[in-house]
């Protein structure tokens, strides 16, 4: 069973940091979650590293990955 993981990401609207809970299932795939704060759109993407550990990229929707 996976267990989530805590992470801190700073919102790219705001740039207001912010603990988040990530899903390893979730890996490879972009998903969308409103900021805690100014409750824009934030878009995730969970990948991961050349040595295992996940790694989450956040942008707005004008900035394409």
């Amino acid at each position: 069973m996976n267990q989530l993981t805590e992470t801190s990401i700073a919102c790219p609207y705001c740039g207001e940091t912010q603990e988040v809970l990530i899903d390893p299932a979730d890996l490879g795939q972009q998903y969308i979650e409103d900021c805690q704060v100014c409750c824009k759109p934030i878009n995730f993407l969970v990948a991961e590293s050349a040595d295992d550990e996940l790694v989450v990229t956040v942008y707005t929707d004008d900035e394409a990955f």
